[in-house]
């Protein structure tokens, strides 16, 4: 209770003192928006590649995700990180692509919707804290949306370009092969794109062999537009994204598939009259098939095949209106899921039956919302942003085999419930001189997840227990509030972020001593449950300096809090990270050198199956150049990472699953037109 008495008047002393600010008169129409970061991720494009703002030019999306510090990664492996946002996993955040709303089929969240997608059909990623996420979907942590890279209608005359990548990575092996192809005219362009990753059993620290950590991923997109009239277009594209033989250490099971096709068709009108600057309307459909087994684990107690399936159809219209003092976008979406696993044990004896399970019983989700949100222009340095969501959620169970498991345990349970999910927000932004900030305060709700209501005998080896779900849940709720600034001055730039969820429903498995495990050798049975109130916590200071015309430093530090009213500590909660990078750049030549690292755990949770890790400190490097031939680009980019092979395992990694230990890269991107 004492660290929330503190954490809460530091909180708002930086508030006040934000307040106490005086006001420049000084004209500046740019006005800074904190809750929201975007991380230009960019093609293999003529235009837009650029290897002196690429660690890695041919990094994975989880990779370039670590980049913001809002974001930590989950890692059960080596292949499909799971985004945690504010210290929040991804039941309690909303990720979107391109304002689609897509589901996972792994119901041990093995399929992240970011690994469906890749850098390479990507231009940025934005990410939006707490409910300023809230525009493509309901959420409590944030939003990610990931934009899909496209090139627009040429002005005159006619354009095409193409690329290819390639690199070596030395730990795990890995190999990476990727082409691309674009052609645009007045009226009509379209982008292809095609990537292949391979990758091995990685070693870590202390060069060792992390067994079941290979991935084989290929991705194919397309995105094609045509021009109907002036200011006019249709615009489709289409993912075809494909993963095998996909091991996961952290885990006792692996994905021999992991398959998603995503497709949209959308009508864009620019500048429709003098106020309204844009109206988009799409549909959209994407189905995700995930096949986890065991055939390839020694020693397996009993074989099982748990494959799931998630079928999404849905839609948006999206318009934007500017007045004098306004800014308002309205998003008008809907969208209907249907989640469906199943498990399947086979008996050693041949003789005996086979046991058959729906973990997840054809859950049904029909899903309407209206979102709206206005940014009043007080001045040219000062405004006023409000937000808000208002959701209808129907879900059903459409499988009488599997209302009646879930009946068990829930003998008047009926087969649909309906929610109402409303959020909202209020922002203020000010920029002055050399100080800008920015304070907000929010509430929204968020029901529960497809595991969260209706999961059955879902095994989580992060703490030994079968999970089962609990249809009678209450909507989770959370108030929020920030307080962020910037102080620029000269050379330097000082950022200092807080954010404070209060959060009541709080969704979390209990501990039901009536019910025996289905996994042989577990703990026992959870059932999913709600903490009345929980406080969560997280601050992030960081500063840049350019130091000459070549030489630049940036360095971040961040601290997290989260706990019950109980006073135990919450899963997952990171511990103090920071960061420090030197960064050279002269003409087509570029270098960096980064030190990065987390202190001890000493926040961890015990009670909810979590234990300790240790502090580590592990170095980063890459320099690259950049050729031309003719109008012809040749970009190339080498580096290592954990320079001394460092031991280590982070607080996000599964059951402690070690990093990779020392690797080197080599990268290269030939763009010609």
């Amino acid at each position: 209770m004492k660290n929330l008495v503190l954490i809460t008047i530091f909180f708002f002393s930086v508030f006040a003192r934000t307040q106490q600010q005086k006001t420049n008169t000084e004209n500046d129409s740019i006005l800074p928006f904190y809750l929201k970061e975007v991380i230009i991720i960019g093609k293999r494009n003529f235009k837009k590649l650029n290897n002196q703002k690429e660690t890695k030019l041919l990094a994975t999306l989880d990779e370039f995700l670590e980049k913001s510090s809002k974001i930590t990664m989950i890692k059960r492996g080596n292949y499909a990180w799971e985004p945690a946002m504010n210290n929040m996993t991804s039941d309690r955040i909303s990720v979107t692509i391109d304002g689609m709303q897509i589901f996972g089929a792994c119901t041990d969240k093995m399929d992240p919707i970011t690994s469906y997608v890749d850098t390479s059909n990507l231009s940025e990623a934005h990410i939006s804290s707490g409910q300023q996420g809230a525009e493509n979907g309901q959420t409590i942590g944030g939003g990610i949306d990931l934009k899909l890279d496209r090139n627009n209608f040429e002005k005159e005359g006619t354009t095409f370009n193409m690329g290819l990548d390639t690199g070596f990575e030395t730990n795990a092996s890995s190999k990476i092969l990727g082409t691309e192809l674009n052609y645009s005219t007045p009226s009509f362009f379209i982008n292809t794109d095609f990537i292949y990753r391979n990758a091995e059993n990685y070693f870590d620290g202390n060069s060792k062999e992390v067994q079941f950590s290979q991935f084989t991923k290929y991705n194919f997109s397309v995105i094609s537009g045509i021009k109907i009239a002036e200011n006019k277009a249709l615009v489709a594209s289409l993912i075809y994204d494909e993963a095998r033989d996909i091991g996961y250490p952290a885990l006792p099971m692996d994905v021999s598939l992991a398959r998603a096709v995503i497709g949209s068709v959308s009508y864009e009108h620019k500048d429709f009259s003098s106020s309204i600057k844009n109206i988009e309307a799409k549909i959209y459909a994407n189905k995700v098939t995930h096949i986890m087994d065991d055939t390839t684990r020694p020693n397996v107690a009993i074989h099982m095949d748990m494959p799931g399936w998630s079928t999404t159809y849905g839609g948006y219209l999206k318009t934007k209106i500017h007045t004098e003092n306004h800014s308002l976008l309205f998003n008008l979406n809907t969208y209907y899921n249907r989640s469906l696993a199943e498990m399947t044990m086979y008996p050693k004896d041949p003789s005996e039956n086979l046991m058959f399970m729906l973990t997840w019983p054809n859950v049904q989700t029909l899903y309407s919302g209206f979102y709206a949100e206005d940014v009043y222009r007080f001045t040219n340095k000062s405004t006023l942003k409000f937000t808000t969501r208002i959701g209808l959620q129907n879900a059903r169970i459409a499988d009488k085999f599997g209302l009646g498991s879930l009946q068990i345990f829930y003998p008047k349970l009926k087969e649909e419930k309906t929610r109402f999910l409303p959020s909202l927000s209020i922002q203020y932004s000010k920029t002055q001189k050399t100080l800008d900030y920015t304070i907000s305060a929010a509430y929204g709700e968020r029901a529960p997840s497809v595991s969260e209501g209706y999961g059955n005998f879902l095994y989580n080896n992060f703490d030994n227990f079968d999970y089962i779900g609990n249809p009678y849940l209450k909507n989770e709720k959370a108030f929020e509030f920030n307080a962020n600034s910037t102080y620029k001055k000269n050379l330097l730039t000082i950022k200092l972020a807080n954010t404070i969820f209060f959060i009541s429903n709080y969704i979390i498995g209990e501990i039901n001593p009536a019910y025996s495990p289905m996994v042989i050798g577990a703990s026992g049975v959870k059932v999913y449950g709600a903490l009345d109130n929980v406080v969560m916590f997280n601050s992030a200071l960081s500063t840049s300096m350019k130091i000459n015309n070549n030489i630049d430093w940036k360095a971040a530090v961040g601290y997290n809090y989260g706990k019950d009213t109980s006073g135990n500590n919450l899963p997952l909660i990171a511990p103090i990270s920071f960061s420090s990078t030197v960064s050279y750049r002269k003409n087509s030549f570029n270098a960096s050198i980064k030190i990065k690292g987390e202190g001890n755990q000493t926040e961890y949770s015990p009670v909810y199956g979590e234990d300790q890790s240790k502090s580590y400190t592990i170095f980063n490097g890459n320099a690259g150049y950049t050729f031309y031939i003719n109008t012809n680009k040749i970009l190339i980019k080498g580096g290592f990472e954990n320079l001394f092979n460092r031991f280590y395992s982070t607080y996000s990694d599964w059951n402690n699953i070690p990093r990779m230990g020392r690797n080197v890269f080599l990268n290269m991107s030939y763009v010609f037109k």
